[in-house]
Order: structure tokens, then C-alpha cells, then sequence
């Protein structure tokens, strides 16, 4: 890994710098009026954006509002630097709608050329979080994320926001909120078209990553076939649920990220400096 961490350095900066939103066709622009936190901002016309793909530090659910937390401060305060009273281009699917709550989703461009997701991913502000329907730019938003958690920056240094080992002990405490699990696949088995990937020996208790009947057919046309998982080590993002065990429901494959044939790291590896 210490080989690999002047090449990811160089691929975020790259990345970051390169603004491959602009790839994607242009959804619209305009300038922001606020910044609501650390992936959302409102535009002088009333438009609210969210900022695709990603996920902001936020505080657990539930906790919004118990104490301060830095670390969601610090990715507002971020955005802001790059968006306040700024313009801004946005891009995205043709055809992109906003979401239930009203908020366009959408891949930014500052007028300087930055790109927002980026340029928080590469400072450690954020985490991927892709959607069935918005899975652009996956691979380089993976990338800044791989670079920033290598370097231990922002959420990174925290227990909080850790990569979880595949222990069903440990994952029933973060039950109703979104992670990012490794572990070892020892089984993946279909049954009644879905795919259960099993992280240990009891299915009844142990952690279960869910690909539904839709998600396969994501899965086909990306040519990663779940059943020839077993005995890699894999890293699953997700929503934690409980079904028997902790389960992640997985929609599509970018949630999937193959680490190899080899042992997890051990638990205390994962693990930051502090809670938050």
C-alpha cells in the first residue's frame, strides 16, 4: 500500500482537477444562493441540488440534533468555500427529475472548472453513495475516496465512518444506517431469483449482502456475476438492514467493490482515532 499511495495522490488530483462531470450532458446552471450542507445548496431561483453520488458527514440518524458534529460543520464549510455565491454548471442523465424531496440530483461544475464531488471526496468531506438510477462517474468518485481514506483525511481519521469488518456483533450497532462493509464471501447462493452473498457460516445470524431480481440484470450487463464471488474478499456500501442477520439490500453493482482473494484486514485495523 505505501507504493500505491503516491499514484492514488496523483489519481485524485487528477480526478479533481479534470472535471469529468462535464462528460455527461448538461443538466442546466445557474448560482448559488446557500449551501444547505455538505451536499446540498439551493440556487438563486429557488432549484435545490443535490450533489450526486456522494454522501456528505452527517450526524447518525436520530442524532441530528443531540450534539455538535465537526466533521458535518467541516463538509458544509467546505461546499461553501467552493459554492457560495458562485455559479454553477450541472450535469447529469438526460431526463434527470429531482428526487422526493425536491431536489435535483446532479453532478457540479464550479465556474472555476472544480468539481464539487471531487473536490470533497479528495478532501475526505464525503463518502460515495450511488443510486440505481445514478451511478455516473462511479469508478473516479471511487477512486478520490480510495486516495482520501488511504491518507487517513476528514471522516476518515474517525471510528465513526470506518469500513465495518463483516461481523454481525459489531454491525447490529450501526442497524438503520449506511456503511461500507468488508469481508470474505464464503457462499453465494440464488434462490427464488435472488442472490445471497453470505459473509459466514450461519445465514441465520451472520451478515448477507441481497441482490434482487432487478439488480441481477444490473449485474449482467456489467459482467460481474455475484455467484463467482465466493472466497474474495469484497468491499459492499449500503443501507444496514436485519434479516436474521445484518443484511445490505444491493441494487446495482457499483456498491460492489472486489478487493481480491485474501483475508480481510483484522477489525482494529478499520478503526480511527475517535468516535467522530
Amino acid at each position: 500500500m505505501t507504493r500505491l499511495r503516491p499514484l492514488l495522490l496523483l489519481l485524485a488530483l487528477l480526478l479533481a482537477a479534470a472535471s469529468p462531470a462535464e462528460r455527461l450532458p448538461r443538466l442546466g446552471e445557474g448560482r448559488v444562493a446557500a449551501v444547505i450542507d455538505g451536499d446540498t445548496v439551493e440556487l438563486e431561483d429557488g432549484r435545490l441540488v443535490r450533489l450526486a453520488g456522494i454522501e456528505a458527514a452527517k450526524p447518525p440518524p436520530g442524532r441530528e440534533t443531540e450534539r455538535r458534529w465537526p466533521l458535518a460543520e467541516a463538509a458544509t464549510a467546505a461546499l461553501k468555500g467552493l459554492a457560495a455565491g458562485r455559479g454553477v454548471r450541472l450535469h447529469g442523465p438526460d431526463g434527470t427529475l429531482p428526487d422526493r424531496y425536491g431536489r435535483l440530483p446532479a453532478q457540479a461544475v464550479g465556474a472555476d472548472g472544480r468539481w464539487w464531488q471531487g473536490e470533497l471526496l479528495a478532501a475526505g468531506h464525503a463518502r460515495v453513495r450511488t443510486l440505481p438510477d445514478g451511478r455516473e462517474l462511479a469508478a473516479e468518485m471511487l477512486a478520490l475516496e480510495a486516495a482520501a481514506r488511504d491518507r487517513g483525511l476528514g471522516l476518515w481519521r474517525t471510528r465513526a465512518y470506518a469500513v465495518r469488518p463483516a461481523d454481525p456483533q459489531r454491525l447490529r450497532r450501526d442497524i438503520d444506517s449506511f456503511q461500507i462493509v468488508e469481508g470474505r464471501v464464503l457462499r453465494a447462493e440464488k434462490r427464488g431469483g435472488t442472490v445471497y452473498l453470505d459473509f459466514g457460516e450461519d445465514w441465520r445470524s451472520d451478515v448477507t449482502a441481497r441482490i434482487g431480481r432487478d439488480a441481477l440484470r444490473a449485474f449482467a450487463k456489467s459482467g460481474l456475476d455475484p455467484l463467482g464471488l465466493p472466497a474474495e474478499t469484497i468491499r459492499v456500501r449500503g443501507w444496514i438492514g436485519e434479516h436474521y442477520g445484518p443484511t445490505i439490500e444491493v441494487t446495482h453493482p457499483e456498491q460492489i467493490e472486489r478487493l481480491g482473494q485474501r483475508p480481510p484486514a483484522p477489525a482494529g485495523e478499520s478503526a480511527g482515532k475517535d468516535d467522530e
